[in-house]
């Protein structure tokens, strides 16, 4: 039986261990430990599955609780997959602020996994990388 708590404070090494298992780690600076602590720890909205004393899941999201929901991370473990553990942790992320639309970017490997669940595809979102600059707009030649 699948345990979903939202008030667990989780080690380093309890987050590694899942993202690793769930190949979210190949995208998460997981080998970085303050910047991989600091991204546990700034997230205001986490949800976590249990398989009794085993991390399975976790919904890793910051919120406004009013407006916007950005679900930085959706990770299961590839043994606990198609169980319906993914659903469950977004629709209780989704439950912690229901005014919010709940925003997400998918990793390729879950395109198509997305629109199943009920999500809409918006063409519009935009990415700034970390070392890339705010251009400047250059002024409007004078007439």
């Amino acid at each position: 039986m699948i345990v979903y708590r939202n008030d667990v404070a989780l080690t380093l090494e309890q987050a590694r261990d899942l993202y690793r298992a769930s190949t979210l780690a190949e995208r998460r600076p997981v080998d970085d430990d303050a910047r991989f602590a600091a991204m546990l720890a700034n997230a205001n909205l986490t949800v976590t599955a249990w398989d009794e004393e085993l991390l399975v899941g976790i919904s890793r999201a910051l919120s406004d609780f009013s407006y916007a929901t950005y679900l930085s991370d959706l990770a299961v473990r590839l043994s606990h997959q198609r169980r319906g553990i993914g659903q469950e942790l977004m629709r209780r992320t989704q439950s912690a602020a229901p005014q919010a639309t709940l925003i997400l970017l998918a990793a390729p490997a879950a395109e198509r996994y997305y629109p199943h669940v009920g999500f809409t595809h918006h063409p519009q979102a935009w990415l700034l990388r970390p070392g890339e600059a705010i251009a400047c707009a250059l002024e409007e030649p004078k007439r």
